[in-house]
């Protein structure tokens, strides 16, 4: 067990364990014109295959780590990868998980789901 000093955030945890399996830090500066932590988003479906995820939800785009530039062969220029929080535990396309938060390519972030009453 580790001792702390005081409150940490509930992403902290998170950031740490992404950071060893990375071997790298996560970024903390927020690009300009990102979508803030906290902004609420629904996860969308692509419209071209059966991915990346099982069905649409709602979730929170965290802290973890910085949006960050998206360098897959197949990213939109300028696309960024978001750290997102679900509503509820997720599956992706190929029936994985469930994940209760992943790094979602800009694309798939919709801002502002529906909430039910």
């Amino acid at each position: 067990m580790t001792a702390r000093s005081g409150p940490v955030p509930p992403d902290a945890d998170d950031r740490r364990a992404v950071e060893h399996v990375l071997g790298r830090p996560l970024s903390r500066t927020w690009p300009a014109g990102a979508l803030a932590p906290g902004t609420r988003v629904t996860v969308v479906r692509d419209p071209d295959w059966d991915g990346p995820w099982q069905a649409e939800f709602p979730g929170t785009v965290d802290a973890t780590g910085a949006p960050e530039p998206n360098t897959h062969a197949r990213a939109f220029s300028g696309e960024l990868l978001y750290w997102v929080t679900f509503d509820a535990p997720q599956y992706d396309g190929d029936g994985c998980g469930p994940y209760r938060k992943a790094r979602i390519w800009g694309r798939y972030l919709r801002p502002g789901p529906e909430t039910g009453g």
